[in-house]
């Protein structure tokens, strides 16, 4: 007669412990939780270091534009110069020069204000911000006055039938 061996009567030395649904979570979440920290570790280490070579940009773009100031004064002043050299008087040149750079400002001022005049407001933002505090008023704490709006098919929905496209 063959006996048939069940799972349960196996030999306790080739028997595997499994663990548990639990011991398996709790080991998962350690897991992902050291996963976790170790790529914000690396993140702050490669953020700290893009940053500092960033803040060093900044710093010699800055030095660059003091220096470009510094060499367009002496670029003016020898323009003055040259000016004194071909026998103008000193004074004439410097005054030359000193008109150019006005007018050259004025001619940078003005561009500048043209393209100022062309941005457009911005129309909703503004209309949303001035309904707020309307939406927001409480008469009670933690009651609304009315109904905060809706958005629906991309338009939201302030009083009654009124309405806008976002």
């Amino acid at each position: 007669m063959a006996h048939s061996v069940s799972p349960d009567h196996r030999d306790a030395a080739t028997r595997v412990e499994e663990p548990s649904v639990g011991t398996l979570v709790q080991s998962a979440m350690a897991d992902m939780s050291t996963l976790v920290r170790a790529e914000i570790e690396l993140a702050k280490a490669e953020i700290g270091k893009s940053a500092k070579k960033a803040g060093i940009s900044a710093g010699l773009f800055g030095a660059a534009g003091v220096l470009a100031a510094f060499a367009g004064i002496y670029l003016f002043v020898t323009i003055a110069e040259a000016l004194t050299a071909l026998g103008l008087p000193r004074w004439i040149s410097y005054g030359i020069v000193t008109l150019f750079l006005l007018l050259l400002a004025g001619i940078c001022a003005l561009i500048g204000k043209r393209m100022i005049s062309k941005i457009e407001k911005p129309e909703r933002t503004l209309e949303t911000l001035s309904d707020l505090p309307e939406v927001l008023h409480r008469e009670a704490p933690g009651q609304r006055h009315r109904a905060v709006p809706e958005v629906n098919d991309g338009r939201v929905a302030l009083r009654g039938n009124e309405s806008y496209k976002v």
